[in-house]
């Protein structure tokens, strides 16, 4: 007999080098989503970055919407749109339970409401069998930009020179300049109007999703929830009130239940289903789903919606997202948001998170 070989065999050496090339591939790859091998790229944590930036930061709250209230209700199904799709939430007769969330916009989490005339509806309805639905929806026919470089853009254009405290004038019209796909929503932004209360507003998906039916077809659609109350009076609340969204909203659920209708809105063939900043005609199929029930609201803070992310993406089978890049790149700086003010939040002193472990 021979004593060990000095040397291993060769194709002992091509297995070990084939798996050394295997975790150097999947290594880079990381390293490539990170944006560590292209610093200059645009990743989720430089858009969170860049809106902090603008911002600035508040621990514990979310990177864009940060002022909120959270809200509880059910969604109520008219069974119209069951031939259009399998999801189980749209079947006749069917209740199902929502947690919601009405905010404007903005990092500042004290911003006064009349800052901005943009409101938004979050929603997340939890089926019967475990499944989810999550939608962000607001109060604005189109988006402004339709790729996220281009919302990046945005973002760096609009951020406040340090010595007057507010944007460049000059870059921000070199931005819109450059980016005429955000003439609709400028021509809607400039007669826009911040109004007195959450509950009078329409709000929109403003992206477009598929539903798929139990054919297996798809059908491409937008959806907006109108609502039931109408705005007259806006609520009695004082004009000048910062709060003054939150105070209108329990004033009105006192007087009871607060109701909007889900529409689902059907694309033509030639209609843009992957671009944000483009409207549908106004003339296109409409389907009433059912009527969204609101019936209790609470203070984000240990509210029911605080520690939910409504990623856009999270949908329920019978329901599919489309090509619009605007999607994943919602979802996945969501994500960052989530697990940057969750982790502070469990270091605040004096929250309910920092006294009990983790779940």
């Amino acid at each position: 007999m021979t004593g060990p070989s000095a040397h291993p065999p060769t194709r002992t050496v091509w297995r070990w080098a084939l798996i050394g090339l295997i975790v150097a591939a999947v290594a880079a790859a990381f390293a490539y989503v990170g944006g560590w091998l292209a610093p200059k790229r645009v990743t989720p944590a430089r858009v969170i970055d860049a809106m902090q930036a603008n911002a600035g930061v508040y621990p514990g709250f979310r990177r864009n919407h940060a002022k909120g209230i959270c809200v509880t209700g059910r969604f109520e199904s008219s069974g119209a749109l069951a031939d259009a799709t399998t999801a189980d939430l749209f079947a006749t007769g069917r209740s199902t339970p929502v947690v919601g969330r009405l905010a404007i916009p903005g990092g500042n989490p004290y911003a006064p409401d009349n800052s901005i005339p943009i409101r938004s509806f979050a929603l997340r309805f939890d089926l019967a069998d475990g499944e989810q639905w999550r939608t962000g929806m607001n109060a604005m026919p189109v988006f402004p930009v339709s790729t996220p470089l281009a919302f990046f853009e945005q973002q760096l254009a609009t951020h406040p020179d340090p010595a007057t405290g507010k944007p460049d004038p000059a870059k921000v019209k070199t931005f819109f300049a450059g980016h005429p796909e955000t003439a609709a929503f400028l021509a809607w932004f400039k007669s826009a109007k911040p109004s007195a209360s959450y509950v009078t507003e329409t709000y929109r998906s403003i992206n477009a999703f598929y539903l798929r039916d139990a054919a297996g077809q798809r059908h491409a659609v937008r959806w907006q929830v109108v609502p039931e109350q109408p705005p007259a009076g806006d609520g009695g609340t004082a004009a000048g009130d910062p709060d003054l969204l939150a105070a209108d909203l329990a004033k009105r659920l006192g007087e009871g239940p607060l109701r909007w209708h889900l529409q689902m809105i059907f694309a033509a063939p030639d209609d843009p289903v992957d671009d944000a900043t483009k409207a549908w005609p106004s003339d296109r199929r409409t389907v009433d789903a059912g009527t969204i029930v609101i019936d209790r609201m609470e203070a984000q803070a240990e509210g029911p919606c605080r520690d939910v992310n409504y990623d856009p993406t999270i949908l329920p089978r019978g329901m599919e997202v489309s090509n619009d890049p605007l999607l994943a790149a919602r979802s996945a700086a969501y994500a960052i948001s989530y697990l940057r003010r969750t982790s502070e939040e469990g270091h605040l002193p004096g929250t309910q998170r920092a006294k009990e472990p983790q779940r």
